[in-house]
């Protein structure tokens, strides 16, 4: 593989810094089995005179979105004020996801996580992946043939419970099918995590842009491009799945741990 661009550096800051609340662990309850990570994601629905329209989304890969009784592992950061459990148990959890046509994904309305933590005292404190950062087409027909440097933001499953955020570094390639190809590992509770690429503009600079959701493999890991997913979102009925005011916001913590990675 080529050597990682000179921006490598500055695109794992622009994703900590943009999208470092992003992201869920979760896995089966009370097992060691779909280990797992989702994040959440803002789809832009219209712009009117009085603001945006949005449509809030918790995404991940659909196997492990299939299970019936999982757990988040909740970091410091994701709610205000801070919560004493570390994990929030979901009851009906399959039910809550619905699964994009074949394309490997499972969304989840983020109406029910918001109802939950206003009746527990709480709000959410979260980062989104923004429509602005989603791949649309352009960006994905922009990637070319050759191997692309790509960084997958994701929680590891260490087996001490911990599930730390990380930072994977990996390579991303047009599929002979006209799919993408991550190129590296992919550590257990990655799957669902959604992977950036730092999109050169020229010179010095470069967009950040979420290519899409990895998804699970055995010889090797597929990415579900987000230009496939904003058309199969497109098709919903068109009701209020909003955020409420206010989600989103807050103080981020100062010191959160996170590892970098240079995977293959």
């Amino acid at each position: 593989m080529p050597d990682l661009p000179d921006h490598s550096s500055a695109t794992i800051d622009a994703i900590v810094d943009h999208v470092g609340r992003s992201t869920l662990p979760f896995q089966r309850a009370h097992r060691e089995e779909q280990h797992a990570t989702a994040f959440w994601f803002n789809e832009l629905v219209e712009t009117t005179s009085e603001g945006e329209v949005i449509r809030q989304y918790l995404v991940t890969a659909s196997e492990p979105a299939r299970v019936e009784l999982a757990e988040f592992t909740l970091r410091p950061a994701l709610c205000a004020p801070m919560m004493s459990a570390q994990k929030l148990m979901m009851l009906d959890f399959a039910d809550g996801w619905t699964h994009l046509d074949d394309l490997g994904v499972a969304v989840m309305p983020s109406a029910g996580l918001h109802a939950h933590g206003a009746r527990k005292g709480w709000h959410w404190t979260t980062d989104e992946v923004t429509d602005g950062i989603a791949a649309t087409e352009q960006d994905i027909a922009d990637l070319g043939e050759s191997p692309v440097p790509a960084y997958l933001l994701g929680h590891v499953n260490d087996g001490d419970g911990s599930r730390e955020q990380a930072v994977v570094i990996g390579w991303i390639t047009h599929s002979g099918d006209g799919g993408i190809r991550w190129t590296g590992d992919l550590p257990q509770g990655c799957v669902g995590a959604p992977v950036f690429i730092g999109a050169p503009l020229g010179e010095d600079s470069f967009k950040l842009v979420c290519v899409g959701v990895a998804l699970p493999g055995d010889d090797h890991h597929t990415i579900a491009s987000f230009d496939r997913i904003r058309a199969a979102l497109k098709a919903f009925p068109p009701k209020n799945t909003s955020a409420p005011d206010g989600a989103g916001t807050g103080p981020r913590t100062v010191g959160q741990k996170r590892r970098w990675w240079r995977r293959g």
